[in-house]
Parts: structure tokens; sequence; C-alpha cells
């Protein structure tokens, strides 16, 4: 029901997909607390449709690939896999880019094993490093692109600046930055990519927990029209661009089969500003800071 996007025109995924680094600890930092819970989750994602499953060597470190390759290899036809390279662990909640292209080499190295692929359909440099050229980081995944160890290149936390400096040396199918209901800094990257045909997959799109309350900015909203306030904020973003894929995480099965349920909603241009002026003015948590909020949905 959320319709389809194609990414580099060839690549169909269903616009409602999962992303896994809440599956690990916290700070996306070592195992989950229930290991078999977080396998559960991944298998009934793919059992319901969901039919794209993003991730990272940085979460857990590693701990989100090995996660997938144990829930659901050997992959059922059609799942992609979307996954990062070129950040550097250091604890709970830090994060540093390395851009170096032998590092970036290893890091797609690394993912194909623990992933158990030939071939990564959707591979994003996680960040542009400062410190090394943009012309050498892209490089090198040029050069895995071409020995068939990558299908389509993206970019993460990205300006329009940045999009059109990285499509001169290389194609570009997928962009994945921050974006919410109370997140919209990158309005005009989302802009961009709808205009030029690529893919915008927005992280956090629930916020850090606060799109996910009863008691929340979108409950009485939510509650007034029949959802849960996570299935509006989905929606929201559904309704944003044909090019929106977003990619909620979901800690249980009864989270992920309510996230899901947003692919069914639909919103009318006047509930759509009503919710873009309601949530304009909230504050939101900085979007590496520990402790989200937890509340009842």
């Amino acid at each position: 029901m959320s319709g389809i996007f194609r990414f580099g025109e060839d690549l169909p995924v269903r616009r409602l997909g999962l992303g896994t680094m809440g599956l690990t600890g916290p700070g996306a930092w070592g195992e989950p607390a229930d290991r078999d819970r977080a396998v559960r989750v991944l298998r009934r994602a793919v059992e319901l449709g969901v039919d794209l499953v993003d991730t990272a060597d940085a979460y857990g470190p590693y701990v989100s690939e090995d996660l997938i390759a144990q829930a659901l290899y050997p992959y059922p036809e059609g799942l992609v896999i979307s996954t990062k390279g070129g950040l550097t662990r250091q604890g709970p909640g830090r994060w540093q880019a390395v851009g170096r292209p032998e590092y970036l080499r290893q890091c797609v190295e690394m993912s194909l094993r623990r992933l158990r692929l030939e071939r990564i359909d959707l591979y994003h440099l996680h960040r542009i490093d400062p410190q090394v050229p943009l012309a050498e980081q892209l490089g090198v995944l040029g050069e895995l692109r071409a020995e068939g160890k990558i299908r389509h290149i993206g970019l993460s936390e990205v300006e329009v600046d940045d999009i059109v400096r990285a499509r001169e040396l290389v194609p570009v199918a997928s962009v994945q930055n921050i974006f919410s209901l109370t997140r919209q800094r990158y309005r005009d990257t989302l802009d961009h990519c709808t205009r030029e045909g690529i893919g915008f997959i927005p992280f956090f799109p629930l916020g850090r927990g606060e799109l996910t309350c009863s008691d929340g900015p979108l409950g009485s909203f939510a509650a007034a029209r029949g959802m849960s306030p996570a299935q509006l904020a989905l929606a929201w973003l559904l309704h944003q661009s044909p090019n929106v894929v977003p990619i909620p995480g979901a800690s249980t099965r009864a989270h992920l089969e309510q996230n899901l349920g947003a692919a069914h909603l639909a919103l009318t241009p006047a509930e759509l500003a009503e919710l873009g002026a309601q949530c304009s003015d909230i504050p939101a948590r900085p979007p590496h800071e520990p402790g989200a909020r937890t509340c009842k949905r």
C-alpha cells in the first residue's frame, strides 16, 4: 500500500523498510538484551513483506550484520540489504568517520563476509570524512562497484552540495539523512533528491521516541483518527515525496506490526499542514544523544 521506489531505477523496494540499529545494545554498542527476540523481529518483518533491511558495520559494531545473516540467510528473492561503512566506534553512542580508501575497502569486504553476500545491493558511505578527499572515498566505492561487490552507492548525512559533488564522481542512488516531523533540517536535500530521482531514506523517522508516545505531540491527533502516533508520523513521511523510504526500527514484533500499519493510512492536505504546524516548534533531542524517551505507545 505504501508503493514502490526503485533505487537506481532497477532496484525496487516497498516504501517502508526496517532499520536495525535498535536491535543492538544501548548506544548501538554490543549485543541486544535478547538476541532471540531480535532474530524473531527480523524474520517477522520479512514475513510481513518488508524487502528493505537497513544496517551498518558500525551497529554493535558488527552485531547487526551478524544478526541479519543469522535470522534471514539464505535470503529470500527480492530482499534488499542496505549497509554502510566509514565510521569507527569508540564506545556507546560514539562514532568517528574514517574515509581512507584502504579502510573503506576493508569495510565492504568484511560486510560481504558477515552478511554472506557476493554483492551488496545498496552501500552507503556512512559519513564523508573531512580529512580525506571525497574523490578518494568515493573512488574506492566506485572501484568496488566495477568489481561487482556493490550494486548501488549511497551517501549519509549530506547536504545538496555534497550530492552534486559526489555525482561528478559516481552514480548516487540513495541519500540517508535524519528526517522526521520534528527534524526537517534536510528539507532542501529531500526536494533535491525528489527532482533528481534519488532515493531518500529518513533515519530516526520517529524522532528519539517523542513521536511514538500516546501522551506526546501526536497523541491526541492520532487517537482522534484511530491510529497510533508512530503510524501517523510514518504516514506523514510517506506523503512527503514518492522518493521517501522510511526505515523505522522495532525492538518487538508488536512495534514492528504497528509501524507497518502506516502503509495503509491516507492523510489529507489539511491534515498534513496541521501536523507540520503542530510539530514545527517541538524541541528534538540530538540524534546521537543517549537516552531516547520510552513511553506507552
